[in-house]
């Protein structure tokens, strides 16, 4: 046994102490690297896609982009707004404002059409990302002149105060989430391992992966900018893969311990373990590597954001359960063999592991296959698809594509600023605001760009766009025209009286860019435009990311094939795990639609539906999924090739591999699962969205694909399985050496 994962196991228990301390100095390297270079932030220029991106860049370029701005109320605690009282508070605001160095503009103070509400615009400096981070200068100043005025009413909200708000709900929420994931992932362990020592080990081991991977995207996020969600990712994906990846590996190590009956040292059982387990951690890991960098084909920040973190996460995870796990297993084994070596000295009998039973030896239990009881279980489990292969593939394809149906109602759109939780205050205010100000509630950004001799034509060409707004009754307000100092960029600001995820203001902008810009700009010849603003990004980007689907899945599903074509040799098998993968995945897609599209789960799951779903989420389904797939298909076909390689018939390969695999992938699934359904809890709705489709997909995909359909399916195919290959046929790779008293075992 001379492969990579056995070296590095057999480097690992040779010298264990030094491995984990090793292993323990990496993860403070990797967190002393990030905290010295800094998170480096995603910048708004790295936002930009389609039309409202062109336009932002062109507007940049004339300096006439948007400023981020805070709006600031001004009301009577009771009764009416008295003139005199409200002066003074906007003169006190506006004075304490105009003094802070965040601060570029204060407007004059606007009054809401019921005379009740007072509104200042105060513009901030620098560029929209950042200025969430200057909005405690300004509450600061607004909570002054509110204790100034006690019989006013101040509130303050914004684009950079609800950005701050939603930053610091999702702190809160993973905070919750963690309250939730952690002692559920440690109960899980410790009914599959019956003892807290063991079930520690997969827990610490994620954990500290995830300390690692959260270093390491500090410095990969000067490469591919950090926009937030990173954080969020490695805790989802770190917690889920890492407890996988050892589990699997440790499994490995308890069932070889029960079946050698204690003939084999700890060196040797963490040798075996890394032949079989260690290899299926590796080849899933790079699947889940591979399938997830389709992301950056998206050429979007966000995903190449998301795509870093769950790179990073997964070599860590794998890099530990490679080197560190092997040392704590070699640890933990020869404690074990020192307790039963000073049994054996006073007379008493050793306890051993039992194979499909619940053996202790030294504080250390493993509990076989599942017990007797659980291997009647996954017996009774499996007997439809050993008794009816053919009626059992046929059923469980038809109920997971009865879950695909509601795909064809699937509405994709981007989740704006008005989807956002109401727990948060901004956002409470925002709602105030668009009630009493309804002029505020869209602004689009209209961008020329032309020589600066067609000056001229331009701005005649804008006040025609101008009366065309004015006799449009998606429009409102007066609109607002800038000019760069040079006079090659000219912007009109147009405003929208709905919300922006209304139809009205989604119609306000086709009939801009479709009939009063061409009938105007596009008469000059040479001149760019562009229309740029909120409900412009919310439609261009769904509109970008369509436009990128189909090159990322083509992608996706290459390198899912190749990846088990890799692992087992096999292009039947490559083209099983494609198909099904993708069913799985499209019905748990369809299910998403079933719930979040309607209004019948909002009091379960506590939201409030959009009628649509987040832009990001299927994509981000397809890759995530695809890759954890691989976790399960290459644990469970591992053991059934391993077993066709030792000359077992396909049939009884399949049966045996799947019942004894099938606990441990239950136990990941169970992991994963709740990782993932403590996403639902969260506030943020795509968020929510993302946790219960990847929950729902992992359950099905272990519980209805590897448990009904795949052995279905090789039953019926049997030995054309392995096509090209036979390696029931005496084809299979030169055995390698073990020590003495264990067969070879070999799933290469």
């Amino acid at each position: 046994m001379n492969s990579l994962t056995v070296r590095m196991a057999r480097s690992s228990a040779r010298h264990p102490w030094r491995a984990i301390v090793g292993w323990l100095v990496f993860v403070a390297l990797c967190l002393t690297a990030g905290s010295a270079v800094g998170m480096n932030s995603a910048r708004t220029a790295d936002y930009r896609v389609g039309e409202a991106g062109r336009a932002e860049a062109m507007a940049a370029e004339g300096q006439l982009e948007r400023r981020p701005a805070e709006q600031v109320l001004i009301s009577a605690r009771s009764g009416t707004l008295g003139t005199e009282a409200a002066r003074a508070a906007v003169r006190d605001l506006t004075a304490r404002m105009e003094r802070l160095p965040e601060v570029a503009e204060v407007a004059a103070p606007v009054r809401s059409a019921d005379g009740r509400i007072l509104m200042v615009e105060v513009a901030l400096r620098g560029e929209e990302r950042d200025a969430k981070d200057k909005v405690d200068a300004l509450t600061t100043q607004t909570t002054a002149v509110q204790r100034a005025h006690p019989e006013l009413l101040l509130q303050e909200t914004g684009s950079p105060s609800i950005s701050k708000g939603v930053d610091e709900q999702r702190g809160d929420d993973l905070a919750l989430s963690e309250k939730i994931t952690l002692p559920v992932t440690l109960l899980t362990l410790l009914v599959v391992f019956g003892s807290l020592t063991m079930a520690a080990v997969p827990l610490l081991l994620a954990l500290s992966s995830i300390a690692a991977a959260v270093g390491l995207s500090m410095v990969a996020s000067h490469v591919s900018p950090d926009t937030g969600v990173g954080t969020n990712v490695i805790l989802m994906i770190g917690l889920a893969v890492g407890v996988d990846y050892t589990l699997f590996y440790l499994k490995r190590e308890r069932e070889e311990r029960a079946r050698s009956g204690g003939r084999l040292s700890s060196q040797a059982l963490v040798e075996l373990a890394a032949a079989t387990s260690g290899r299926a951690v590796t080849v899933s890991g790079f699947a889940v590597v591979a399938s997830t960098a389709t992301l950056y084909l998206a050429s979007d920040v966000i995903f190449s954001s998301l795509a870093t973190g769950t790179v990073v996460v997964v070599l860590v995870a794998m890099a530990s359960s490679l080197t560190a796990l092997p040392a704590l297993l070699t640890v933990l084994g020869r404690r074990t063999e020192r307790r039963a070596a000073r049994r054996v000295e006073r007379g008493r009998p050793v306890r051993r592991f039992r194979r499909g039973g619940s053996g202790r030896s030294g504080g250390s239990g493993e509990r076989g296959d599942g017990g007797e009881s659980g291997g009647r279980v996954w017996t009774a489990l499996l007997r439809p698809a050993a008794r009816h292969p053919l009626a059992t593939l046929g059923v469980s394809v038809l109920a997971l594509l009865a879950l695909v149906v509601p795909l064809a109602g699937l509405h994709i759109t981007e989740m704006s600023r008005d989807t956002h939780s109401r727990e948060i205050p901004a956002m409470r205010v925002y709602d105030r605001l668009n009630e009493a100000f309804p002029q505020t509630r869209v602004t689009h950004q209209v961008v020329v760009r032309a020589d600066a001799a067609r000056a001229a034509e331009v701005a005649e060409a804008l006040a025609a766009l101008t009366r065309l707004a004015d006799a449009d009754p998606l429009f409102t307000g007066t609109p607002r025209l800038r000019t760069s100092a040079d006079h090659r960029v000219s912007t009109l600001e147009l405003r929208v009286p709905y919300l922006g995820n209304s139809d009205q203001a989604y119609d306000s902008l086709d009939h801009l860019r479709h009939d009063h810009l061409p009938a105007t700009v596009g008469r000059i010849p040479g001149a760019e435009y562009g229309v740029s603003g909120d409900v412009a990004r919310y439609t261009d980007y769904p509109a970008h990311q369509n436009g990128k689907l189909p090159l990322v899945l083509g992608a996706l599903l290459l390198v899912t094939f190749l990846m088990t074509l890799y692992a087992f040799r096999s292009v039947v098998l490559g083209l099983i795990g494609v198909a099904l993968n993708l069913l799985s995945a499209a019905a748990a897609l369809g299910l998403l639609v079933l719930v979040f599209q309607h209004t019948w789960a909002e009091g379960l799951l506590d939201f409030r539906s959009t009628g649509s779903i987040g832009s990001r989420v299927p994509l981000f389904l397809f890759v995530i999924l695809f890759g954890l797939s691989m976790d399960y298909q290459v644990f469970v076909v591992s053991r059934i090739r391993e077993a066709v390689l030792a000359g077992t018939p396909t049939r009884q390969a399949v049966l045996g591999g799947v019942r004894r695999s099938a606990s441990v992938v239950t136990s990941a699934a169970v992991v994963m699962t709740t990782v993932f359904v403590s996403f639902v809890f969260l506030h943020i709705i795509e968020m929510k969205q993302i946790g219960f489709v990847l929950a729902a997909a992992v359950l099905l995909d272990a519980f209805v694909v590897r448990i009904l359909i795949l052995p279905s399916a090789m039953l019926l195919l049997g030995e054309r399985s392995w096509w090209p290959a036979r390696p029931g046929r005496g084809t299979a790779e030169p055995r390698a050496q073990v020590p003495p008293g264990r067969p070879v075992v070999d799933v290469r």
